[in-house]
């Protein structure tokens, strides 16, 4: 291919709504170009990688015993409806169409892969199977960001599995882990498998798939001891006290605070550290019932609270939001900064860090005072006692107790076990060999496709540009002809890129009227792993450069050797 042929103009300048390096070079090198916030139109070379992914994927999910489907992007309500979804996905883009129907666009396919195997799957025979789709999802982003990262239109692989019992369910779900860990491998990335949060998609078993980039959105913690792994959302603390034995007796004191509204203005002024001082949170959130509830979290100062744990233990059916500093001024009496537990009415969250105090200081209600001696039980109800806290780098493992250590991440894969949460709500049943009705157990697994992509930007990259691996690269050589006018050296290189696609390589050819150094940098930017640069001033020595564009190696062959040095370096390149 000759970049003649193609529409491709590279930009010098960053854009000025991107936030992440990869945004920035997928723009800059043409491969995507912003339509509307979160939708972008995907250019021919990122295309190619695309293409190249899901080619990547199908193999591999083949080998896993998967077939490939393709499911509408609408959906219809009345399948949201069964499987009780259609309130609480707030991600949904929802409309009508002339008929007055309710519809969606497909954020995810788990009703409909339910309704479209519900007639096939009538006997324990029709168990297992295993079912995927690549397609577009939409998924309706309050504030898209950082590209193909957080965007609103996403081309996803999506796959689910039905087995008759939960250990066949299991079964599947390990063999999808270990489908997905070679595909992962074949990428030639850096990643990490992290237990995680199932969200919005259900049950009670997930893993996630993490690239792992220096200014990745998400955080695991990592145990280099025993191997433990988890998302930071779902990570537990590790408490080393359990139980109020040794609470202080001291009775409960008001005391002035003026103008002391933060845990570290306060923890300043009473010369005690943070840790050694009470957080108080009002959140609310929606419960089974649909009705809107307010809850108030209590953790140590020096901690953030983990409202993922928070919404599995309250167990609401939404993302559970903080309350706004007039909700808290009309719960409490008090402006956010002087509140406390004590004589509020809603229930009381408290981790279990605190039992490691004698008693708290806490906001009393009333603008710039606070209440020292508190003590659970005593002065405040207590409704449950739960981890709600935020692990971190240093923690104790929570498998063998050695400190956890840190990395940021991109998540661009998850597994989940289902169970029976779509299955029964939608009749999903089948004759086992008694011929007595039984639910189907599920599963589902997606990976981001073009998320996946600019993740491996993301890790790889420098401040030239791409670095992309063989295996998803657009293209595998790049040749920079810097004579195009010059018909020997068009005839050479038209010989070695049909040798190099005779073996399956495939080569892009730089034949512009630019200059070396323009050509070069656009090299650069673009990743290809390797670059040959033909020119009439090597060739009249016989030589060519070839570069590896991640080791950053020039190597100065003879012109003859060229084609088979090409070979040699993609051996060696991932």
């Amino acid at each position: 291919m000759k970049w003649s042929q193609i529409t491709l103009k590279t930009l010098r300048e960053n854009p000025a709504d991107a936030e992440m390096e990869s945004h920035r070079l997928l723009v800059r090198s043409g491969m995507i170009k912003k339509l509307a916030p979160g939708i972008f139109s995907y250019g021919f070379l990122l295309l190619r990688s695309i293409r190249k992914f899901e080619g990547i994927l199908r193999e591999e999910l083949g080998k896993a015993g998967c077939h490939e489907i393709l499911m509408p992007m609408v959906q219809p309500a009345s399948l949201w409806q069964l499987s009780g979804r259609w309130p609480h996905m707030t991600e949904l883009l929802k409309f009508k169409n002339k008929n007055q129907h309710d519809f969606c666009l497909g954020a995810t396919h788990e009703e409909v892969i339910v309704d479209f195997v519900k007639n096939d799957l009538q006997s324990y025979r029709d168990l297992p199977t295993n079912i995927y789709q690549i397609q577009t999802k939409y998924r309706d982003e309050i504030r898209p960001r950082f590209g193909l990262m957080r965007g609103r239109e996403f081309i996803m692989k999506d796959a689910y599995s039905f087995d008759a019992n939960k250990d066949g369910a299991l079964q599947s779900y390990e063999g999808m882990r270990k489908a997905y860990m070679e595909i992962f491998n074949r990428l030639g990335v850096e990643f990490t498998v992290v237990q995680a949060d199932s969200g919005a998609i259900g049950g009670d078993l997930s893993h996630e798939f993490q690239v792992v980039a220096d200014h990745g959105m998400d955080h695991v913690l990592l145990c280099n001891d025993c191997g433990y792994s988890a998302n930071t959302e779902v990570a537990p603390v590790v408490t080393k006290k359990q139980g109020t034995e040794s609470w202080s007796e001291a009775p409960m004191e008001k005391f002035s605070t003026p103008g002391l509204r933060s845990i570290e203005d306060l923890a300043k002024a009473l010369k005690l550290d943070a840790n050694q001082l009470v957080k108080t949170f009002f959140v609310k959130y929606q419960n089974a019932q649909g009705d809107w509830m307010d809850a108030t979290l209590l953790l140590p100062g020096s901690r953030e609270v983990n409202l993922i744990k928070v919404k599995t233990i309250l167990g609401a059916v939404a993302e559970v939001e903080p309350l706004s500093d007039a909700e808290v001024k009309k719960l409490t009496g008090a402006a956010s900064g002087s509140c406390g537990p004590v004589g509020i009415t809603t229930q009381v969250v408290m981790d279990p860090l605190l039992n490691q105090l004698e008693s708290f200081v806490v906001g009393a209600n009333e603008d710039d005072f606070h209440l020292k001696n508190v003590v659970p039980g005593r002065d405040f109800q207590v409704t449950l006692d739960a981890d709600i806290s935020q692990a971190t780098a240093g923690d104790d493992c929570p498998q063998c107790g050695k400190p956890l250590t840190e990395k940021r991440g991109i998540e661009v894969g998850h597994i989940f076990y289902l169970g029976t949460k779509y299955a029964e709500p939608m009749g999903l049943q089948f004759l086992d060999e008694n011929g007595k009705s039984q639910t189907v157990e599920m599963g589902c697994y997606g990976i981001g496709v073009t998320r996946s992509l600019q993740a491996i930007v993301e890790q790889s990259h420098d401040e030239d540009g791409m670095m992309w691996p063989k295996s998803v690269a657009p293209f595998s050589v790049h040749v920079c002809l810097l004579d195009p006018e010059d018909s020997e050296l068009s005839q050479w290189t038209e010989k070695l890129v049909k040798d190099l696609e005779s073996s399956g390589v495939d080569v892009f050819v730089d034949d512009r009227a630019e200059r070396p150094g323009i050509k070069f940098k656009d090299a650069d930017l673009l990743g290809f792993p390797l670059r040959v640069v033909v020119g009439k001033r090597g060739m009249d020595k016989g030589e060519i450069e070839v570069f590896e564009r991640k080791k950053k190696q020039k190597h100065v062959v003879p012109a003859d050797r060229v084609y088979n040095q090409c070979l040699s370096l993609l051996e060696l390149c991932f």
